[in-house]
């Protein structure tokens, strides 16, 4: 019936390594657990389902999803506070709550299984629906103002970088040559077409790089990311952790970068030799290489399959209490 097909689904989201997430903060301090990235809420309820002692401020620019979170989590009461942000605002959500420190940190980057989902929303290559991707939806850029403003260089430049795309001039000069583009479907069949043939038997959808690039635009997801990890880092108790899901190379260099320097303190002497720099470590790294989801929820939730998880904890300042 066309009434059932015009419903919007519910706001649902398969939190990934949710078990590995829990294990991850299992041994933290009491305290408020930051979940930057709240999405569906799904690793907050399975964290404070984990622990009685935590509590959960979760912050996200998406309003469907916060409110979602919010039902879900509705049987946690007070122990759990959302604010709509970005997760750059961090501290701004932590000031309104009066919080100044942080037993846990999780960022689950990406875009959820809900977005992708709902057509109208843009993200989908699979589903035609306006080219929108914003994931605040009250922001005043969208895909649309990509695809059919940058010009051929600006726009390669995005897919490269932000989707690792081998072909992104092909691509890039088919969407400028197919202009205007309305719709995610024919944005799909452009890129889809501008990529030889015998490369669209492999990787999966010839579209799924051109889409994500263009979503990291549209938000400034690695922009602020940076910042976000070094703000997180520095708003954390000793003892306490930062966990960071990231689903593709570009995210997860930065990833990688930031916790690398919090746990060498940016140290520039030669290796082998003794410190005279003055740098200070603040964290250790618990997990050097990413963790993967296991096979079996690989299997289960496709989605999951690039996901790569770092970890690092946070140390005691010199004289401070551990």
């Amino acid at each position: 019936m066309a009434g059932d097909r015009d419903a919007e689904p519910p706001f649902e989201h398969q939190p990934v390594m949710r078990d590995e997430i829990v294990d991850v903060f299992r041994a933290v301090p009491a305290g408020v657990v930051l979940d930057v990235t709240l999405g569906g809420g799904g690793h907050s309820e399975a964290l404070l389902d984990s622990r009685a002692d935590l509590r959960v401020l979760g912050i996200d620019r998406d309003p469907a999803a916060l409110a979602a979170a919010t039902e879900r989590l509705r049987r946690f009461g007070d122990r759990v506070s959302t604010q709509r942000c970005r997760f750059d605002a961090l501290r701004t959500a932590m000031a309104a709550i009066a919080t100044s420190r942080l037993s846990g940190a999780l960022f689950d980057l990406g875009v959820s299984s809900a977005q992708l989902d709902r057509a109208e929303r843009g993200f989908s290559y699979r589903n035609d629906g306006p080219l929108d991707m914003r994931m605040d939806t009250d922001a005043p850029w969208s895909a649309a103002d990509v695809v059919n403003g940058y010009d051929v260089d600006e726009l390669a430049r995005v897919i490269r970088s932000h989707g690792d795309e081998r072909f992104a001039h092909r691509i890039s000069r088919a969407i400028v040559a197919a202009r205007p583009i309305e719709s995610t479907a024919q944005l799909a069949t452009v890129v889809t077409e501008a990529i030889p043939a015998a490369a669209r038997r492999t990787g999966g959808h010839p579209a799924k790089r051109t889409f994500q690039a263009i979503r990291i635009e549209v938000n400034a997801e690695l922009d602020v990311l940076p910042d976000a990890i070094d703000d997180a880092i520095d708003q954390l108790t000793p003892g306490g952790r930062i966990a960071v899901l990231s689903y593709h190379s570009g995210e997860d260099r930065i990833v990688k970068d930031r916790l690398r320097a919090a746990s060498t303190g940016s140290c520039t002497c030669p290796p082998g030799l003794p410190c005279v720099c003055g740098a200070v470590q603040t964290v250790r790294l618990v997990r050097g290489v990413p963790k993967r989801p296991s096979e079996q929820e690989r299997r289960d939730n496709p989605r999951a399959a690039s996901a790569r998880l770092r970890v690092a904890e946070r140390l005691a300042a010199p004289g401070e209490q551990g």
